[in-house]
């Protein structure tokens, strides 16, 4: 059972990060967005465990069908996330690899 004030601290703390979140984002210039999309694959990998552990508690603690669901959502955006960065950083580093070629 969700108490009152749990759900009052999760509601703040996700609002919390989506403040942080947007802040973070709108302050990297855009020729620094792809180098530090390397830095964002080991955060992303934070989350996917955090999830993972709300996923756990969600299921051994008997909550509700819709914890699980948000914890299974909140997998599965981090893993998107991770797998984008790295292909990104996969691109960034092939296109540095064919100047070094070519010259």
């Amino acid at each position: 059972m969700i108490t009152e004030a749990s759900l009052i601290a999760n509601l703040t703390l996700f609002m919390l990060s989506i403040f942080l979140g947007f802040e973070l984002i709108t302050k990297v210039p855009a020729t620094l967005h792809t180098p530090l999309m390397s830095g964002a694959n080991a955060i992303s990998g934070i989350s996917v465990v955090g999830a993972l552990f709300a996923a756990n508690v969600a299921y051994d603690g008997g909550e509700t069908l819709v914890s699980g669901l948000l914890a299974f959502v909140a997998i599965v955006l981090a893993m998107i996330n991770v797998v984008g960065g790295f292909a990104v950083t996969n691109r960034m580093l092939n296109m540095i690899a064919g100047k070094n070629r070519r010259a």
